[in-house]
């Protein structure tokens, strides 16, 4: 008689995390079971629509047959010129759309895939702490090390460079950067991106600047580009996505630009795993770059306005914080004598409210928790009254 047939996961599986949103997820389906109305303000997902000129833009590309085939692994050359044109009107930076951009199936999936590219098991990867978790998980994926850089509210929630030991940066390949930052909502500066240019320089470290955000700001906050600082290019790679910027999360698109080498290697790895972005997103995404930003300053308005409401209603149950200058997050400290693991639940079960616990992005992440802004107004504005009754009673 044959043994029983038994699946048996690698150890690149069994040593991830259970995924943060998940364990969130069966949590709000326990409450919602319970007859409970659930405002779900833990996932960074825009409740916006794609502004209209670019759905149309998919609709006419949709029909073309040539669109049908397999798309370029990098990218149809017009989708990289038009990503490079923005980014040179965005931030004065110009680049090769031949040789120094390449397409992203969002920027997540290129993200996730820099670590084959570069790294080697026993390497040592940088990442932020908090931070977003497919840093680390990724790191893991390659056989590399993660090593934490801790946030802290003293910094600025910038990494202090100085405080990572000669040896890991002397055994590191990249170090992953985040700004404006998910989940602290921090905008970095040119002094400490120039300090990064100098530290990656001397250990020969290759800087990966997850910069999803930038579009996403307020009170005439303009953040800027990893690339901007001179010698940037030399040693770094940053990653756009059209996700946030537009409202785009579910179409899949993004490029990376920077480092013609990087930028290969990172292509060398797409060759081989995927088969590149649908063409006619592609072309929609080229209708998003060149069109006019209205759509863009009208959505931060209103992302603006949920963020004051949602300020004065914490302020209102007595938590202390400053109105973050960019992303749709608000990172808070915990009410004292609470894990952030705590207070998520206490809202939920409380409030019917939905918060990220600080503590599923990292170590440092605790003693806080993270609210989205992508609900409407007025959900928006009842879990502001929800969470005030639940601290005043």
């Amino acid at each position: 008689m044959s043994k029983p047939f038994s699946v048996e996961y690698a150890e690149r599986i069994k040593q991830l995390p259970p995924y943060l949103f998940a364990a969130i997820d069966a949590k709000k389906a326990e409450v919602q079971a319970q007859g409970v109305d659930v405002i779900d303000l833990g996932v960074g997902d825009p409740d916006m629509p794609t502004p209209a000129h670019i759905v149309e833009s998919l609709k006419i590309a949709a029909e073309k047959a040539e669109n049908h085939q397999y798309p370029s692994y990098v990218g149809m050359l017009t989708y990289r010129k038009a990503a490079t044109d923005w980014f040179a009107r965005r931030f004065g930076v110009e680049f090769d759309p031949a040789t120094e951009v390449v397409s992203m199936i969002g920027s997540k999936e290129g993200i996730a895939h820099m670590p084959l590219a570069f790294v080697d098991p026993g390497d040592y990867v940088l990442v932020p702490d908090p931070g977003y978790p497919v840093y680390a998980i990724a790191t893991t994926f390659a056989g590399g090390i993660p090593y934490k850089m801790p946030l802290k509210a003293e910094n600025g929630f910038l990494p202090d460079l100085e405080a990572i030991p000669t040896e890991i940066a002397a055994k590191a390949k990249l170090m992953f950067i985040n700004y404006p930052n998910n989940p602290t909502g921090a905008v970095a500066d040119y002094d400490f991106f120039a300090k990064v240019v100098e530290f990656a320089a001397l250990h020969n470290i290759i800087v990966c600047h997850d910069s999803a955000y930038t579009e996403l700001a307020y009170d005439g906050c303009k953040p800027m580009s990893f690339l901007e600082v001179p010698g940037a290019k030399e040693v770094g790679i940053e990653f756009h996505s059209l996700s946030k910027t537009y409202n785009m999360t579910g179409w899949r698109i993004g490029f990376a630009v920077g480092n013609a080498k990087i930028v290969q290697g990172l292509g060398k790895v797409k060759t081989n795993i995927d088969s590149g972005a649908f063409q006619a997103i592609q072309e929609a995404a080229i209708t998003a770059l060149r069109s006019d930003q209205q759509c863009v300053l009208e959505m931060c308005e209103i992302y603006r306005k949920r963020r004051d409401m949602m300020v004065e209603f914490l302020k209102k149950a007595g938590f202390k914080l400053t109105a973050p200058l960019a992303t749709f997050y608000l990172w808070i400290d915990n009410p004292e004598g609470m894990t952030s693991a705590e207070i998520s639940t206490m809202f939920l079960e409380k409030a019917g409210v939905v918060v990220t616990p600080g503590s599923g992005f990292g170590e440092a992440g605790e003693g806080y928790f993270r609210i989205s802004l992508t609900v409407p107004e007025t959900r928006l504005n009842e879990a502001g009254e929800r969470i005030v009754k639940v601290l005043k009673v």
